[in-house]
């Protein structure tokens, strides 16, 4: 079984709005063959406590946004490691230390990365030529 067609959009939503708060080493794992109660599980990692409650922030309201309900929200007072359940996607967002200690990569490395990609905004002439 592979992740359904909405949890990968879903997906590009959570990556979309983690990049936007300068997340870094975003990682999106296929969980679908060891859980059956989420798709995808989403991994990236902020500077400091502020940046981690930030990335979180924008995640859910973009993803109120397009319409996917947060099942459950857990470490948003600390900042260390928050945990947002939509369902589909479940987005892991730590804090450097955090993410190392506890390496949820290592801990599900049977499960298949999926690719993340994001669109960099296309530029017109006038933009380059204004540099």
């Amino acid at each position: 079984m592979t992740a359904s067609p909405r949890a990968n959009e879903l997906l590009s939503i959570v990556a979309h709005a983690a990049d936007a708060k300068q997340a870094t080493d975003m990682v999106a794992l296929d969980v679908t063959g060891p859980m059956p109660y989420a798709d995808i599980f989403f991994l990236a990692t902020g500077r400091n406590e502020r940046n981690v409650q930030s990335i979180a922030s924008e995640i859910e309201e973009k993803m109120i946004a397009a319409g996917a309900k947060p099942l459950r929200r857990e470490g948003r007072a600390e900042g260390r490691w928050i945990l947002l359940d939509f369902g589909h996607v479940v987005a892991h967002i730590f804090h450097e230390e955090d993410r190392l200690y506890y390496s949820l990569e290592r801990l599900w490395s049977d499960c298949p990365v999926i690719p993340i990609t994001i669109e960099q905004p296309v530029r017109d002439d006038a933009d380059s030529d204004a540099e």
